[in-house]
């Protein structure tokens, strides 16, 4: 390696949804800035399709500017319990991954000269200090759940009694206002461990030397400059300014050409005439909420693609942890009968996964029902994709809050999924409005404004391409 480059390991926790932006991060520095890579990601033995894509990250890495370094699985069993939080079971990997960990970075001939860690990796600043070396988080979502993050531990002292349970808004200093149907998932009880392990979270970020965050500075102009000079907020993180890189909107890019049956698909459509529906890697829904989703689909004769995974009656996130691949068998029996035979000719129902970005970035593409996760939501953003927001569990409540009041480039259900079933009917008028209402040709048009945004935010001279340079400044200035 050459010692005049410099290195920066980054380290991910387990899971797609983590795993990927990480990867994202990491390309950027290297194509962009020269920067040579070390993908830290800590493993599950549970999650075949995040093993694969580890595979294939490594394998179409040609350049070798980045190296991905698995870290083994670890027992978490005598841990955790049935009722175990999602948040809580990734913290506990990350912690008990940590002396493998150590072990890594310590047996690296050249350390790195920086550390960046995702949001469940914060649990490393002791690494970080024994090795000397800088230290930055990376909080691949919204600047506006950032805020909350931090002030938490605010409100932990502040606020008796559920937040969920609250009548008036949580108030985030120099942020848009949180409703307690909206908040994340750690604070919807405040006796289960994921929340302490939450606030932990909040408070370890003001220990790192700055966050990296995938937004931009035209996305949310107000609360980036709240992280950076409000006092309140200023005053938990114990610095007169502390640093904040927006660095997105960070995604996946178009990877391969080969023949793909949803794309032969979509060739064959008109131009903005198709629905795709997807609910992530991890996101699940109840049998009955399928039900009504095809009736609902089926309703409204709008041509659509929906990536279709087995339901589940349990948490919205069980499936994140064991992410498989392609799963086909049994698929007719969760759809409504005779639901595949009915919707030949106006749908494609594919099974476990598909080339979202691709998708996304497609001309027949002209809305996207998903479930809100930051990684989908930059992926249809960049496209300039409007959204039905279906938001299921983690911080999805809050970036389909801001999606749709702050952004207006998404429509969503009168009631929150996770609180009562969507039926058909309303699922029908969502996507007629979407696609076919003056409304719809609006949100549309917000949507592709966005996504000239974006892509000047990324571009040289930009307002992310000039943060990640001053990142880079920040880090050679702490090696001098």
């Amino acid at each position: 390696m050459d010692r005049s480059q410099l290195h920066i390991a980054i380290l991910s926790s387990p899971g797609m949804g983590h795993l990927i932006p990480v990867l994202v991060l990491g390309n950027r520095l290297a194509a962009h800035y020269n920067i040579k890579i070390t993908i830290l990601a800590i493993t599950t033995s549970s999650s075949s399709a995040e093993t694969e894509f580890l595979k294939k990250s490594t394998l179409t890495n040609e350049k070798k500017t980045i190296e991905i370094i698995p870290i083994p699985s670890v027992d978490i069993s005598h841990l955790i319990n049935s009722s175990t939080k999602v948040f809580t079971q990734l913290r506990l990997l990350v912690r008990e991954a940590l002396p493998k960990i150590h072990s890594t970075i310590a047996s690296m001939t050249h350390r790195p000269d920086a550390l960046i860690v995702d949001i469940f990796c914060t649990q490393i600043l002791p690494i970080a200090e024994e090795f000397n070396i800088p230290k930055y988080a990376y909080h691949p979502t919204t600047a506006w759940t950032l805020t909350l993050a931090i002030y938490c531990q605010i409100f932990d002292k502040e606020i008796e009694g559920e937040y969920v349970d609250l009548k008036e808004p949580l108030k985030i200093p120099g942020s848009k206002e949180l409703r307690p149907d909206d908040v994340v998932d750690p604070l919807l009880d405040r006796s289960d461990q994921q929340y302490e392990e939450y606030l932990k979270l909040g408070m370890e970020y003001a220990a790192f030397d700055g966050i990296l965050i995938n937004t931009w500075e035209d996305l949310e102009p107000e609360t980036i400059k709240a992280l950076r000079n409000n006092e309140k907020l200023r005053s938990i993180l114990k610095v007169p300014v502390f640093p904040i890189y927006p660095v997105g909107p960070l995604r996946r890019t178009v990877e391969t050409n080969e023949p793909d049956e949803v794309i032969e698909w979509l060739d064959k459509q008109n131009n903005k005439s198709v629905l795709f529906v997807s609910f992530g890697s991890g996101g699940t829904l109840s049998t009955q909420q399928m039900t009504e989703l095809a009736w609902g689909l089926e309703l409204s004769q709008q041509k659509f693609v929906w990536i279709v995974r087995p339901p589940s009656d349990g948490d919205a996130d069980s499936a994140y942890l064991n992410s498989a691949g392609k799963e086909t068998r049994g698929m007719p029996k969760y759809l409504p009968e005779g639901f595949l035979t009915r919707t030949k000719d106006i749908g494609l129902v594919v099974p476990m996964w598909a080339k979202q970005v691709e998708i996304l970035g497609h001309s027949s593409v002209g809305g996207f029902l998903t479930h809100c996760g930051w990684n989908s939501t930059v992926e249809s953003l960049t496209n300039g994709v409007p959204m039905i927001a279906w938001p299921l569990y983690a911080e999805q409540k809050m970036n389909a809050a801001l999606l749709t009041e702050e952004l207006g480039v998404a429509i969503r259900p009168a009631v929150l999924p996770t609180k009562k079933l969507v039926k058909r009917e309303e699922i029908k008028g969502m996507v007629r409005m979407l696609m076919y209402t003056k409304e719809g040709k609006t949100i549309r048009e917000k949507a592709q404004k966005l996504k000239m945004s974006a892509e000047n935010a990324l571009s040289v001279g930009g307002s992310s391409y000039n943060s990640i340079c001053e990142l880079v400044k920040d880090i050679q200035s702490r090696l001098l």
